[in-house]
């Protein structure tokens, strides 16, 4: 059994040392334990500090690729190199490293493939209520998604199982997070959650710039991700929708025709017609959507067994 534990880093060489304070080199249950740190442009120490730490494994951007793309080339290094279990966390010592152990026992045992760490977002200090609110309300959407029951989708510090990595394929290019959730959950891999706490905040997030725009580009990447899955639930609602609104506006010209008046209510056959034409849009669209979902399942079905060629132990 190999443990890799990926760290994304981009200019980590204040905090880097903190995270690796705590950093477990053996683990109950597992053979070997390797670190694996992933630089995302770093311009500073962070390479050197993570090389006097001990660290051997390394991938490296020349520029800042983003989180989401981190992850995956972290994910594609740790499965070449044999991984059975790759944990990931992050450089800004936000996650109590001690916890590893505890995150891969469901996988270790077979309870699970993934395990989020539950950061008890209500109770972490630094979060504002605003921001409590929305991580929960956040969550909540993504269960919706999912069909899971999660209480932290956004928390990074996470273990996935060398099977559920093969099965998931990471698209979006802000963050992960959400996607692999909902991708995970419609592809009925089971998932867990343990509690955490949390250490003192060292930094800001770098991931975005403020709140607003943290749900924006986290409403984009979770409206995508759902409709891969479940296209029917967004384009059949839309297009009944705008079906009935559009039937009304015609009832109502046709009840004025009958009694002679049908000349001055134009507005409602020309209103009705528009709205039964986003209907007719709507269910095209439906179709469409369908049948790209089943080229989807087809080409993921085929992905999954390069993967399986690609990373064979």
């Amino acid at each position: 059994m190999k443990v890799f534990i990926q760290i994304p880093c981009l200019n980590e060489e204040s905090t880097l040392p903190l995270v690796f304070k705590t950093m477990p080199k053996k683990l109950p249950d597992v053979d070997e334990v390797e670190w694996l740190i992933i630089n995302d442009g770093s311009t500073d120490k962070t390479v050197e500090i993570a090389k006097k730490l001990g660290v051997k494994h390394f991938v490296h951007h020349r520029r800042k690729m983003g989180l989401a793309r981190s992850f995956r080339d972290g994910i594609d290094y740790a499965l070449a190199h044999g991984a059975d279990i790759v944990v990931n966390t992050d450089g800004d010592n936000q996650y109590p490293q001690e916890r590893i152990k505890d995150l891969i026992k469901p996988i270790i045992e077979g309870k699970a493939d993934i395990v989020i760490g539950d950061r008890q977002t209500a109770s972490i200090e630094h979060f504002s209520p605003f921001k409590k609110v929305m991580q929960q309300f956040g969550s909540w959407v993504v269960n919706k998604a999912a069909g899971t029951n999660l209480p932290d989708a956004a928390s990074g510090f996470r273990a996935y199982s060398r099977n559920s990595l093969i099965r998931l394929n990471i698209v979006t290019q802000f963050s992960y997070c959400m996607e692999t959730i909902i991708q995970a959950g419609n592809k009925r891999i089971a998932i867990a959650s343990i509690p955490i706490e949390t250490n003192a905040k060292t930094r800001e997030s770098r991931l975005f710039k403020n709140i607003w725009q943290h749900m924006a580009k986290s409403g984009q990447a979770i409206l995508r991700s759902y409709i891969m899955f479940k296209p029917h639930v967004i384009f059949l609602t839309l297009g009944v929708v705008l079906l009935v609104i559009g039937i009304v506006p015609f009832i109502r010209f046709l009840i004025f025709a009958s009694a002679g008046e049908g000349s001055g209510h134009l507005q409602s056959l020309i209103f009705g017609t528009a709205m039964l034409v986003g209907a007719v849009v709507s269910f095209a669209l439906l179709v469409i959507a369908d049948l790209q979902k089943t080229n989807r399942i087809l080409l993921e079905d085929q992905l999954e067994r390069t993967k399986e060629l690609q990373y064979r132990k």
